[in-house]
């Protein structure tokens, strides 16, 4: 079983806000990942998409955009991002999604041979502990401790030899990939991956993937990765 990523499909099914507008690197995006995605991904493959899944703003208005994705192959794991304002309940997610799709909020999932969780994180402060305002600052520290919720679910459902996967929107870095919260709960841990989104433009500093303290960290967002799946990792995977 091979493990998958890519972030910011930002779909407009319904909401019209054509991603085109921001570059070439935009164009016609959902049909290259489409492709790209069917060429690589078998049923037994798990994709995941750490967040800014749709423009919708109520349920009703993504979808038309999670149904579009359900009809491509593998296991899909959805987490929250910043513009995923119609993702309001966990319950009302978890509702939307058929067979073999999954939203993580604050928790993990075991497949098996990898246990995943996730959470959608926060801008990391270029100079640590120093935030734009004091609102910046406590959505960081709660999305720190949002964090934390669900790597100790993970360790909960964690087996012996299980590869451990965070799924988180924002980078769990500063634009000078210094260590944060973030980082330090994820090896605190023993966090194998982390994979990511939100960062856009040919202008952003980032990188696609950094190795840091023994954790492999993959930018998936899809205009940086050129609409391609990021492959994270293969695991020996039985029948549960």
């Amino acid at each position: 079983m091979k493990v998958f990523a890519i972030g910011d499909l930002h779909l407009s099914t319904v909401v019209k806000k054509p991603m085109d507008i921001f570059g070439p690197g935009w164009e016609n995006h959902f049909e290259r990942i489409k492709a790209d995605w069917l060429q690589k991904v078998t049923p037994d493959d798990l994709v995941l998409i750490p967040g800014d899944i749709s423009w919708g703003m109520h349920v009703h208005e993504a979808q038309p955009d999670i149904d579009v994705i359900s009809q491509l192959p593998g296991k899909i794991i959805f987490t929250r991002g910043n513009h995923d304002y119609w993702w309001k309940s966990i319950s009302a997610v978890r509702a939307m999604l058929g067979e073999g799709r999954y939203a993580l909020q604050n928790d993990a999932i075991r497949f098996d041979g990898v246990v995943i969780c996730g959470t959608r994180g926060w801008t990391v402060p270029e100079i640590e502990g120093k935030f734009k305002d004091a609102d910046d600052e406590k959505i960081y520290k709660r999305e720190v401790i949002r964090l934390e919720l669900a790597l100790q679910d993970l360790e909960k459902k964690r087996q012996p030899n299980d590869k451990a996967i965070v799924m988180i929107h924002y980078p769990p870095f500063n634009a000078k990939m210094l260590p944060s919260d973030f980082t330090r709960l994820c090896e605190k841990y023993k966090v194998d991956y982390v994979v990511y989104g939100h960062l856009h433009g040919k202008n952003c500093r980032c990188k696609l993937y950094l190795e840091q303290n023994g954790i492999k960290y993959y930018l998936t967002s899809c205009d940086q990765v050129n609409c391609k799946l990021t492959e994270v990792c293969e695991v020996n995977s039985n029948n549960n």
